[in-house]
């Protein structure tokens, strides 16, 4: 209870300068390629904390190698990763605590009612792009951190923070830590949960469909096959392969979730005359990967069922699949695991109630972490999905304060914190 107190008055204390270094990330605009001025803010923090620092230049061609790599380049030479070090004294469970620097690009500017990356703090709110996604969530590590440090604590176990570039392209600054050697016993991941606690991540794919048809005039297009008159017939084949692919979850992480695994369609292109029957239509979406698939069973399914259209055009002119762009990997841990044991009762103690407890809706690195890096990971922390990637992000404060107590009296746990 006495390590509760300490850590406790002293986030108190240190509220207002952390809301300081919180406002000076969220105006460094760490969107692809411009993450080095946001990562020398962290190494230098991490300095001031006390832990040794490795800053490098992810190498693109030993990624590019890896079965898991994806990312829309290879060149990460003005694309810094940062990992800080608290080595243990020996005879304890490691920790990596998992998060990334970049953020998405901000969109249309007359939707913000300030500047994208102003940082502004309105009514215990902080508001700018990456705020929720997921800035504020690094500094409840940071945080968590300091506070163990400032009072004294000592680890048994090592301790490794990361702050990766690449989440939002598919994971490439947590597979470039991985290769790097800073894997642990366990991960917390303290991506917008609105203070949840997910031990299962959904993972998921991009592909894109080309749907054939045949060109005609529309003056005669019964002499044509319609390309998007066929795309209909393959949306509502995928429709029901989500029916289908959903019927099949029961695990009660997924109870609250109206579709755990959903596909989506996100863009449709075709034809190019309005008096031209279309030959061709393009559809892209995403397909969400259940915790116990992996992608290989996943882009298998996917295509059996298109390859089943009973549709005989379809069936002579069957669906192109291409798997392109971003991917995550499904990741899980036990919901018995001593790791998710100590952080239910680390929230219990700090405020007051018992979590929630559910599946992620939405991928994250710890699929990485998972497998890859052989680091079973938790995904909990402050800030809200609704508000992330929108205009007018914002995160409240008070939940970073909330996220970093528990966090740090966790690592404490689990990494056997002890003070001379």
């Amino acid at each position: 209870m006495f390590v509760k107190e300490k850590l406790s008055n002293w986030l108190l204390q240190e509220q207002e300068n952390a809301v300081f270094f919180l406002q000076k990330t969220v105006q460094e605009a760490s969107t692809t390629e411009n993450e080095a001025g946001v990562q020398k803010l962290i190494a230098s923090k991490l300095e001031e904390i006390g832990l040794e620092v490795d800053m490098w230049y992810p190498d693109g061609e030993e990624l590019a190698a890896h079965p898991y790599f994806c990312a829309g380049r290879t060149d990460f030479s003005k694309s810094p990763n940062v990992v800080g070090i608290w080595r243990g004294t020996g005879n304890g469970k490691s920790l990596v605590l998992n998060g990334h620097i970049d953020v998405v690009p901000e969109g249309d500017l007359k939707q913000w009612d300030d500047h994208p990356f102003s940082g502004k703090v309105i009514d215990g709110k902080l508001y700018g792009r990456g705020s929720t996604d997921m800035k504020g969530g690094n500094l409840a590590l940071l945080l968590a951190i300091q506070a163990l440090k400032e009072s004294g604590t000592k680890l048994k176990g090592d301790l490794y923070f990361h702050s990766v570039i690449e989440e939002e392209s598919g994971g490439a600054g947590t597979l470039a830590a991985v290769l790097r050697g800073y894997k642990a016993d366990a991960a917390i991941i303290p991506e917008p949960t609105n203070m949840k606690i997910f031990p299962s991540q959904q993972g998921s794919m991009w592909f894109r469909l080309t749907v054939k048809g045949k060109a005609a005039h529309g003056g005669t297009r019964y002499e044509g096959v319609s390309a998007i008159e066929k795309a209909a017939v393959v949306l509502a084949a995928v429709k029901k392969l989500e029916e289908i692919r959903n019927q099949r979850i029961t695990d009660p992480l997924y109870k609250n979730i109206p579709i755990p695994v959903p596909i989506n369609i996100g863009k449709i292109s075709g034809g190019n005359w309005p008096s031209s029957v279309p030959d061709t239509v393009l559809l892209e979406g995403r397909i969400g990967v259940a915790p116990h698939e992996t992608l290989e069973q996943v882009k298998k399914e996917l295509e059996e069922h298109l390859a089943a259209i009973g549709d005989s055009w379809i069936k002579d002119h069957p669906v192109i699949i291409e798997w392109f762009g971003a991917q995550w990997l499904p990741g899980s841990i036990d919901t018995s695991h001593p790791l998710m044991k100590n952080l239910v009762h680390n929230y219990e103690q700090v405020l007051g109630e018992k979590p929630m407890i559910e599946a992620s809706p939405w991928g994250t690195d710890g699929g990485l972490l998972t497998q890859a890096g052989n680091t079973p990971s938790i995904v909990f922390g402050p800030g809200v999905t609704a508000v992330a990637h929108y205009p007018n992000e914002y995160i409240e404060i008070h939940k970073i304060i909330e996220a970093a107590e528990i966090i740090a009296l966790t690592i404490y746990d689990w990494c056997g914190g002890y003070s001379e």
